[in-house]
């Protein structure tokens, strides 16, 4: 019975995915589960929901899936693949939607029979993929009572079914744009030397930005500094008047973005002083790094031992950014991910590719794993 709710449920949305800040439809479904099940909630922002059960207790625990999609064409032949054009659950999120659901209905039983002694939070969050979804959910939410601590899990077609992997510390990067804007002067090539070419800025800042790794941090923590997009200039016979650059920054610690930013600052400024060129560095406020709680982590792995997954300990962090990373800042958190790799059904696409599939029957170990996490805490109280 489960494993049916599991499957006809993650296919129904998957069939009807829907953007960051536009799961009106997705909203409309869960709350209509949430409904069926005796489930109360709240919706904070005009898409996703909190919804939560009451505890006899002043304790609570928080377990939180994303429910946006991403604007990619699906590739896969089969019968439940996205009815929306060039909009597809390429990054497991209808996974996450399904388990929170399944889970809220267990844990629905135990406090119809009496046995809930902390109060449960089941986060449906928008917007993961753009606008911090998670951020501005916290800013227009307020758990009372707190939680004790926040869990997450996610898709991860990189590795095989039954496997569960995390780390304590770090677990994925923070991820921060940044966007060079050049503007030079114009003339004509018979008369360059009258005009300030945005092209030299660029490369100019071409050169620094791809120095910033190897140069201004240090060489045994994992950075990413990269160049993204650039282009420069309107004609084949005058000086470029205008010139762009943009990228990406992935750190784990903060006081590298720190100094990352601070470098980019100088370039623009010493470009400005080089070429006679206006330019202008802009960073676009980014995820930050989500870290695992030791106690939160602990718990998270404990409660694998309760079922039938195998933890992986992993050496290092994810090079992705992650929204979840926000609710650390109101509680200890624990962020983790569900192997869902099947060579056999030749489910082997990563994250954000068109071809992105699973088999559901994943789904109930992720289940599974929230029912023992709140068992674990359960215990403790």
């Amino acid at each position: 019975m489960e494993y049916e709710y599991l499957k006809e449920t993650r296919r129904w949305l998957h069939q009807h995915p829907e953007l960051s800040m536009q799961e009106f439809e997705t909203t409309a479904f869960i709350k209509n589960e949430l409904d069926m099940a005796g489930i109360p909630y709240e919706t904070p922002l005009p898409t996703g929901v909190v919804a939560y059960l009451k505890g006899t207790t002043d304790r609570a625990v928080a377990f939180r899936a994303d429910i946006d999609a991403l604007p990619i064409q699906e590739e896969n032949d089969v019968d439940y693949r996205s009815a929306v054009d060039n909009v597809m659950h390429a990054c497991g999120h209808d996974g996450h939607t399904t388990m929170l659901l399944a889970f809220a209905k267990r844990v629905k039983a135990l406090y119809d029979a009496g046995q809930l002694t902390a109060t449960v939070y089941f986060i449906f969050q928008p917007s993961e993929e753009t606008e911090a979804g998670a951020h501005q959910l916290l800013q227009a939410y307020t758990f009372d009572p707190q939680p004790d601590y926040i869990f997450g899990l996610h898709m991860m077609p990189d590795n095989e079914e039954g496997l569960i992997l995390s780390k304590p510390g770090a677990i994925t990067a923070s991820a921060t744009e940044y966007r060079f804007f050049i503007t030079g002067l114009s003339a004509h090539v018979a008369n360059k030397e009258q005009g300030h070419s945005a092209g030299e800025a660029l490369t100019f800042i071409l050169n620094q930005v791809s120095q910033l790794q190897h140069y201004h941090l240090p060489g045994l923590r994992q950075n990413i500094v990269h160049i993204g997009q650039f282009h420069a200039g309107e004609a084949i016979n005058t000086v470029p008047s205008n010139g762009y650059l943009e990228g990406t920054i992935r750190t784990y610690d903060k006081a590298d973005l720190e100094t990352v930013q601070t470098q980019m600052t100088k370039i623009a400024e010493a470009c400005a002083v080089v070429t006679g060129t206006n330019v202008e560095v802009k960073f676009s406020e980014g995820y930050p790094s989500t870290h695992n709680d030791r106690a939160a982590y602990a718990m998270m792995k404990a409660a694998s031992e309760d079922t039938s997954l195998e933890w992986v300990e992993k050496k290092e962090p994810y090079l992705f950014g992650e929204d979840f990373a926000f609710y650390s800042t109101i509680a200890p958190t624990a962020f983790a991910f569900l192997g869902c790799r099947n060579t056999a059904q030749n489910f082997v696409t990563g994250l954000h590719t068109s071809t992105l599939n699973f088999d559901e029957k994943v789904l109930l170990g992720g289940v599974d794993l929230f029912s023992a996490i709140l068992s674990r805490f359960e215990a403790t109280l």
